[in-house]
């Protein structure tokens, strides 16, 4: 008891000189809501308070976040572990409970906030060892340069984090030193001393110190000068002379080569030079290439020439950087330059307006009827005769003076529903030059086709005799174009006779049900002929069945033989297709 007594005192008197006093510069207490503020970095097992529980509690217990830091003796002596870190946790948020002897809660959890109070013990960082900066040649002194921030991570707003900046070293040292300045608090890098030429020295290197109170770090900083576009592109020559083509030349020819050069810093905005074409071009027939590495500019054809258009080009040439000029400074006369291009004729096929004419009509049209027209020009202006080719069916003529395109014979869609042909234009007169067109003629659908059959039936049978009454099955087709929906076939029989022993119905859109109305059937042969109405505009009818032939006509044979039912003709095309 007596060493318990004298390790409290010595925890209570480490408390003070360490930990510091609680809310109300006490050591000892009851427990009640409380606030301590103890400095990070103190060693471990450090006393923070004494908490004293009343009867008929016996013992503490201590919650919330503990981080695995803090804890509480039996008897209420609260204390850390470990080291505490306030950039890790900054406050932390505690409850301690007292407890009777069979563990129920007697008092609590009442709150106990722990405020962990900054030391300098984080060295300045920069986000990078190496930054890279650029200066403009000619800019003035106090022009910003970069900002260069450093980071502390201790309490903000106090003196463990304020930072300082200042320059250490500068490599090369010409024409001097103090050509940089950094701002103390703000590390911003200014220009300093006087304006830098890229020709004097193209790049800097700083060191930067950012300091604490306590600590220090460096970080390097790269200065690139940059040459500033202050001389213009000349030309070698102001006049390229003339040059002579014939209009036919291909698209694509290189027909002249340019020269301008520009003394700023090689392989830069301020150097590269594009030339465009200002004057004696407005169609675009032609465009110019830089060579990146020469600066030369390759003339070429991008549209074909036209004599009959222009005939003579007077080319103006101007040549620029991509970067701007400084204030100040203009293109004049010595960035422009000019060329003469002289088209010569050539004699052209003739020209149509499009490559394919597309028509639609309908397959009844009348004989002679127009159903287009084509239309070319010849560049020389010549008259032009137009004539047909790949006219397979003969349907089309065409008016060799007005190109107008006229029927010949009766179309029809279910022979072909597109007709293509080829168009011939050529030069009356001259060398008789010609070029070609498609004409594209969409035959639209008439009803003009009754329904049939769609394949031959031969060789039905029924056996003899009837049990019950017995179906046949047949499909019904139609050349004409059917619509989006099943044709809409609706049938009855021809005969009234055979009405009496026979009925037609309809199973789908494509077929129907020829089935006997009784039994009583005497064996022979019968012939059914049925009309089918395609329900079309207008509508068409179609009787299936031509006297004697088998193609055409529903032929049942029935036959009664000796003991059993025989079939007369017992091959058939159709497997099973009446069934009884």
């Amino acid at each position: 008891t007596m060493m318990r007594a004298q390790l409290h005192c010595l925890c209570l008197l480490t408390l003070y000189l360490t930990a510091g006093y609680g809310q109300e510069r006490k050591f000892s207490g009851p427990l009640k809501p409380m606030t301590f503020s103890i400095f990070e970095g103190q060693e471990p097992s450090q006393v923070i308070f004494q908490f004293k529980a009343n009867p008929p509690a016996v013992t503490f217990k201590l919650t919330g976040e503990t981080d695995g830091i803090f804890q509480i003796q039996p008897d209420g002596l609260l204390y850390h572990n470990k080291a505490l870190d306030r950039e890790t946790r900054a406050v932390h948020k505690l409850q301690v409970s007292t407890l009777d002897a069979y563990g129920a809660t007697v008092e609590g959890p009442v709150p106990i906030t722990i405020e962990v109070k900054d030391i300098n013990d984080n060295r300045p960082t920069f986000l990078q060892p190496n930054y890279e900066g650029s200066v403009r040649q000619n800019s003035r002194p106090g022009s910003n340069i970069g900002t260069f921030i450093g980071h502390d991570m201790d309490e903000e707003n106090t003196a463990n984090s304020v930072l300082v900046y200042k320059i250490v070293d500068q490599i090369p040292k010409l024409p001097k030193e103090g050509l940089f300045l950094v701002q103390t608090y703000s590390g911003v890098v200014q220009l300093a001393g006087q304006s830098l030429k890229k020709q004097d020295t193209p790049q800097y290197n700083l060191t930067i110190e950012v300091s604490d109170k306590d600590f220090k770090t460096l970080c390097h900083v790269e200065i690139n000068v940059i040459d500033i576009n202050d001389q213009i592109p000349i030309f070698e020559k102001s006049d390229y002379g003339n040059l002579t083509l014939a209009e036919d030349t291909a698209v694509g020819s290189t027909i002249l080569t340019i020269q301008a050069t520009d003394t700023d810093e090689p392989f830069t905005g301020s150097s590269k030079i594009l030339y465009r074409i200002i004057q004696g071009d407005s169609e675009g027939r032609l465009g110019i290439d830089t060579d990146p590495h020469t600066n030369a500019g390759y003339v070429i054809i991008k549209k074909p020439l036209d004599f009959e258009t222009v005939a003579v080009h007077n080319i103006v040439f101007q040549a620029e950087n991509p970067e701007p000029l400084v204030s100040g400074v203009n293109y004049n006369t010595s960035s422009s330059a000019k060329f003469k291009l002289i088209v010569t004729d050539v004699n052209e096929a003739p020209q149509f307006s499009q490559r394919i004419y597309q028509e639609k009509i309908r397959e009844d049209v009348a004989v002679g009827t127009k159903v287009g027209n084509v239309t070319a020009k010849d560049p020389e202006n010549l008259d032009i005769s137009y004539s047909l080719r790949d006219n397979t069916r003969g349907w089309l003529k065409i008016d060799p003076v007005t190109g107008e395109i006229f029927t010949t014979a009766p179309l029809d869609r279910e022979a072909e529903s597109l007709y293509r042909v080829q168009v011939m234009a050529t030069e009356v007169g001259g060398s008789s030059q010609s070029s070609i067109a498609s004409f594209h003629l969409t035959l639209l659908d008439v009803n003009d086709n009754p329904p049939r059959l769609a394949k031959e039936y031969t060789g039905l049978f029924l056996c003899h005799p009837l049990h019950q009454e017995g179906t046949l099955i047949f499909e019904v087709t139609d050349d004409d174009q059917w619509s989006l929906s099943s044709p809409r076939f609706s049938y009855s029989l021809v005969s009234e006779s055979s009405r009496n022993d026979w009925e037609v119905s309809r199973v789908n859109g494509t077929h129907a049900k020829l089935s006997t109305k009784h039994t009583n059937f005497e064996e022979g042969l019968y012939s059914v002929p049925i009309r089918i109405n395609d329900g079309g505009r207008p509508p068409l009818e179609g009787v299936v069945s031509l006297p004697g032939i088998i193609l055409a006509v529903v032929f049942i044979r029935i036959k009664k033989s000796e003991g059993k039912d025989t079939v007369e003709s017992a091959q058939a095309s159709e497997a099973q297709p009446l069934r009884n």
